[in-house]
């Protein structure tokens, strides 16, 4: 089935431009009508305009073409009702008539163009987003996983947050992070830690080895391809080049949670904590130590440490990155993230994440500062 079928946008929008042509039709007739029975004194053809105008705003050009030309016809009709075409009145209202229907189907024109070419931008978003943030997994072991993705930049479909997951002999691993900025300036910062992480998350049986090689992944992007020549024009757009990179850097979560162990591990580099969700109750896993974000390492202290936390059957952790608890209302206050997910405690990943991003974007008026990931991750009871 056509995906516009489906969609219940596109099908509102193809109602609204129906009525908005009828609305333009009877706006013809009406006026040609009232027009004719309307004393000589009176002339209302310059009100005929008003109908390729508006045709323009929604249509595409043949049919803003056609609604002038209609219109055009309902004035010579007028004149020939009225007078006569060669009056001179009515031969300056045909003409006007037909300059503006000219001009507002070229606006029609390159209106379609332009969505066109923003909807082809668009595929090629989802298609890079299909690429490189790739869905999570349904079921990894005995993990029900989830996840959502709100780019703050809507053409773009995705930005600098990330996410993903990777099965090893003993358990799954999975990845959420934030890379500096938004949109489509973060997302090779993005790229270049998911294709770290897909990489080595299988065969590293430790997660400081894992965030090492996650580290040399950023670090990789902030070499500079060549040095430029001492002297030359191109040295001070490579210094500005380098200083971009040396400010760039990913917050991130790194977990493993083992299949036959009641247990989460994880490594927090500068991201917010995870939030436990168990019997009702919403725990925040602070980490006693925090690791410094991803390409960081040469400023702040590369140490690397593991901390385990409770996960039995029935929790459910909620990862999410900055975008969410950044949100803000029209006072500007902050999203209260910890507060707001208590009623929905119980409910399963997909269930919990669906109310969640209603609630967010609700909260935020439908527009978010910056990119927000979400993932839900539930334990389920071992198959018998």
């Amino acid at each position: 089935m056509d995906a516009r079928r489906r969609d219940p946008a596109a099908r509102l929008s193809r109602r609204g431009g129906r009525l908005l042509l009828c609305a333009s039709f009877a706006l013809i007739a009406v006026v040609t009508v009232v027009d004719i029975l309307a004393p000589p004194e009176v002339h209302l053809g310059p009100f005929l305009i008003a109908a390729p105008a508006v045709t323009a705003s929604f249509a595409g050009p043949r049919m803003t073409a056609f609604v002038g030309a209609v219109a055009v016809l309902a004035q010579a009709v007028v004149a020939i009702a009225r007078t006569s075409l060669t009056d001179l009145n009515h031969t300056y209202q045909i003409v006007a008539l037909v300059l503006i229907s000219v001009i507002v189907t070229f606006f029609a024109y390159l209106r379609e163009r332009d969505e066109r070419r923003v909807s082809r931008l668009r595929s090629i978003a989802q298609a890079a987003q299909s690429v490189v943030l790739r869905p999570l997994p349904h079921r990894a072991g005995p993990l029900h996983i989830a996840s959502v993705y709100l780019a703050a930049e809507e053409e773009a479909q995705m930005g600098g947050d990330l996410y993903a997951a990777a099965r090893t002999a003993s358990g799954t691993r999975l990845l959420i992070g934030d890379a500096r900025g938004k949109g489509l300036d973060a997302i090779s910062e993005a790229s270049l830690v998911l294709g770290a992480f897909r990489v080595t998350a299988r065969r590293e049986t430790e997660l400081p080895s894992l965030v090492g090689h996650l580290e040399a992944g950023v670090g990789s992007a902030e070499d500079p391809a060549g040095a430029a020549a001492p002297g030359s024009g191109a040295e001070e757009g490579a210094d500005a080049e380098a200083d971009d990179a040396a400010e760039a850097f990913v917050t991130a979560l790194v977990l493993d949670i083992p299949d036959h162990e009641p247990v989460v591990r994880l490594v927090n580099c500068g991201h917010p904590p995870p939030l436990l969700l168990r019997q009702g109750r919403v725990v925040p896993l602070d980490t006693a130590a925090t690791s410094p974000p991803l390409g960081l390492s040469d400023v702040l202290s590369p140490d690397v440490t593991v901390e385990t936390f409770p996960f039995d059957v029935g929790d459910v952790l909620l990862l999410y990155t900055d975008g969410v608890v950044e949100a803000r209302d029209r006072s500007r206050a902050f999203y209260p993230l910890t507060e707001r997910i208590v009623a929905w405690a119980g409910a399963d990943p997909p269930t919990l994440l669906a109310r969640l991003r209603d609630d967010l974007q609700a909260y935020a008026g439908g527009h978010l500062g910056d990119d927000a990931a979400l993932v839900a991750v539930e334990r389920l009871a071992p198959k018998p």
